[in-house]
């Protein structure tokens, strides 16, 4: 699903009107943990010369949501620090250099909930779009050499069910997919830009209050 088709889902879902709706005023927590998945081919660096290989990570995440009407909320991801090894490739293949890195990706969504009694045996499933801050931190590469990576913003957009099993909790599957490109410096120097732009992969307990 691309973010196109998530944004699309939304703005038709918020035209709709809700015979049960999780009615305004009501909060959510979801508890849960997600991996972290770069897109492939994560960009090329130092004219051309190093191209980027960003791997995956799983770590523990917590939501809130707040519903500012019916069956819409408004919802903040927050998560423990992901933690990632690259490697620094020729045109050849090989690998040059190798590094780590820990990012913090908080991420702000509008999102529509469709109701249970539309759908068979009472899943919710939903659809969101916001926008993603991305904070890089403990930047390194094996040779020592002083790397840093630029915050990012972008958008973000998120799908998931809810599979309700009391009145007030739920296990949550959901995909999040997040645009993140960070601007590289070496020694203080522009290197170029890295494409990580991931799907986030989760699952949570949900408690509605």
């Amino acid at each position: 699903m691309t973010l196109q088709s998530i944004t699309l889902a939304v703005i038709t879902a918020l035209g709709m009107t809700s015979a049960f709706a999780v009615p305004a005023g009501t909060w959510t927590v979801a508890a849960g943990a997600h991996m972290v998945d770069p897109k492939s081919d994560n960009g090329k660096l130092l004219n051309d010369t190093l191209s980027v290989d960003v791997d995956d990570d799983i770590r523990p995440t917590i939501s809130g949501e707040y519903f500012v009407a019916d069956n819409v909320g408004v919802e903040l991801l927050a998560a423990m620090p992901f933690h990632h090894d690259f490697e620094l490739k020729d045109p050849t293949g090989n690998t040059v250099l190798t590094g780590k890195t820990q990012h913090l990706p908080p991420t702000l969504s509008l999102q529509y909930h469709f109701d249970n009694d539309m759908m068979p045996m009472n899943v919710k499933p939903f659809v969101g779009v916001g926008v993603n801050y991305t904070t890089f931190f403990k930047e390194r590469v094996s040779n020592g050499a002083d790397l840093e990576f630029d915050d990012s913003v972008g958008v973000a957009g998120h799908v998931g069910i809810d599979f309700p099993y009391a009145p007030t909790e739920s296990f949550r599957i959901d995909a999040r997919y997040m645009d993140i490109k960070t601007d590289a410096s070496l020694n203080g120097m522009d290197i170029g830009e890295v494409d990580i732009s991931p799907w986030a992969y989760g699952v949570a307990f949900v408690k509605q209050f």
